[in-house]
């Protein structure tokens, strides 16, 4: 079995720094491994993500994240990224890590993802150069993650994004903001493989539970949404079974 603890939209600057830490101490004997699904900071300015790597950083679990809107901001995701990397803290772009977990090897394919609506209400590859654009972005972050989960050799695999893959985790939000949460296409790469679990975050008050039209399980793990500071998920089992932590 392998258990796996996420959260999203942590939105971490000064001010919250030590409001996780608490429960984040306890991980070892609660999870395996820590996926942030994105919103890892308030600006996304460098500032803010040294008091993300303060508050999430040099814990006794492997830390892996996607980056969020958030994140994106102030246009310095890559320094960002870099303070993150730098503090022993995985970031996924496109991308797949595997970690070497209780005698298994958990593979995590990651990418913020993007917005652009679901089936019957989605924006189409047509018109104007703008709209083109939107669209155009939406697949190739979902293409980007179809190829990083293909990539993977693993015992179970896990999709990290921050948009959402699919519309039931969205409801509570208004209808008209849901090409702004999330795509299609993210529910279309996480379809293509084996995956296990597609954990995501951005919408502060949808719902945690969905699933891909593929049958693949998928949580908002928002922390608005779980109002705690992790849930756990377990892998390698029966079912993807959440264990209240009361962190």
């Amino acid at each position: 079995m392998i258990r796996i603890a996420a959260v999203g939209d942590v939105h971490v600057d000064k001010d919250v720094v030590g409001r996780y830490r608490p429960a984040l101490e306890e991980l070892p004997g609660r999870a395996d491994a820590l996926l942030i699904a994105g919103d890892l900071t308030r600006h996304g300015t460098v500032e803010e993500a040294r008091c993300f790597t303060k508050e999430f950083g040099g814990l006794a679990v492997p830390v892996v994240v996607v980056l969020g809107n958030h994140d994106h901001q102030s246009d310095q995701e890559k320094e960002v990224s870099q303070v993150l990397t730098d503090a022993g803290i995985t970031v996924l772009e496109g991308s797949a890590t595997v970690l070497e977990l209780n005698g298994h090897r958990l593979g995590v394919a990651g990418t913020k993802g993007f917005g652009g609506g679901f089936a019957g209400a989605c924006a189409s590859n047509f018109g104007e150069r703008e709209m083109k654009s939107f669209v155009g972005t939406s697949e190739a972050f979902a293409t980007a993650l179809r190829d990083a989960l293909s990539s993977v050799e693993c015992d179970a695999l896990v999709a990290l994004t921050h948009y959402a893959p699919v519309p039931e985790t969205l409801v509570g939000e208004p209808l008209e903001i849901y090409p702004f949460l999330g795509c299609y296409q993210l529910g279309q790469a996480i379809d293509s493989a084996p995956t296990a679990l597609a954990l995501h975050g951005h919408a502060h008050h949808g719902s945690e539970r969905g699933r891909t039209p593929g049958g693949v399980p998928v949580r908002n793990v928002a922390h608005p949404v779980i109002k705690q500071a992790y849930n756990v998920y377990q892998l390698l089992s029966d079912s993807v079974d959440t264990e209240l932590t009361n962190a």
